[in-house]
């Protein structure tokens, strides 16, 4: 990929760049800053992972050392509207509807021009400036939680939940019906400082059903991870 030199557009924009090949990302990132935007960089999906709540913008290679691309673009969907766009050499048909079935705005094949990505880049900016702020409030059944707010009630009473069992009982609450994998889960709220194979999230889980009355609201999917229940 080509960078040309351009007049800075000073748009202050927030790019997280995730990318596993050190001279692409060093080529993306240059121009994205001659281009007057912040950036961010990340090699791995876990970084993406711990890094994407502070950006305006990410821009995903699916190819990563540790995470699948598309599971990373899950993971991000699955708590956060902020724009994403994969950027990846994966060019079948089904790899592009697999990307924007994973909650991709728009799928990129390498090689591409700088200039597209940048048409790209401000294209979806002006329809999510059109839109307005994402809300970030889950409702299930009398559990409602605002993530912007940091407050979680349960038929309008406050729950008392330290950080780790919001950003689980969110995590769960954003997806209702939807069985979300213990690998998920740890990436998602712990990052890659867990191990899945530790009862981390069990413990996690067994404190919350307590503080919400009953075991019926967390269930357990054998074999795979837990989703949100309906008591």
């Amino acid at each position: 990929m080509s960078v040309p030199k351009a007049p800075s557009r000073k748009e202050g924009l927030r790019v997280l760049v995730v990318e596993a090949d050190v001279r692409d990302a060093d080529l993306l990132l240059q121009g994205l800053s001659r281009q007057g935007y912040v950036t961010l960089s990340a090699t791995s999906g876990a970084q993406a992972l711990r890094s994407h709540d502070d950006v305006d913008f990410v821009l995903l290679d699916l190819d990563l050392p540790d995470l699948d691309g598309l599971e990373v673009c899950r993971s991000i969907r699955s708590v956060s509207e902020t724009p994403i766009i994969t950027v990846t050499a994966r060019d079948s048909e089904l790899d592009r509807v697999l990307g924007l079935q994973a909650g991709a705005d728009d799928y990129l094949v390498k090689p591409y021009g700088f200039r597209e990505l940048l048409a790209r880049i401000e294209a979806i900016m002006r329809r999510v400036n059109r839109q307005g702020p994402p809300s970030r409030v889950a409702v299930h059944q009398g559990l409602r939680i605002d993530a912007d707010a940091r407050t979680a009630t349960l038929d309008g009473k406050p729950l008392d939940l330290t950080r780790k069992e919001f950003d689980l009982l969110f995590l769960l609450a954003s997806q209702p019906g939807t069985v979300l994998p213990r690998r998920h889960i740890m990436a998602q709220v712990w990052g890659d400082g867990w191990s899945p194979r530790g009862r981390t999230i069990d413990t996690h889980v067994g404190t919350l059903r307590g503080k919400l009355g009953s075991s019926e609201w967390i269930l357990t999917v054998r074999g795979i991870g837990f989703r949100l229940g309906c008591p």
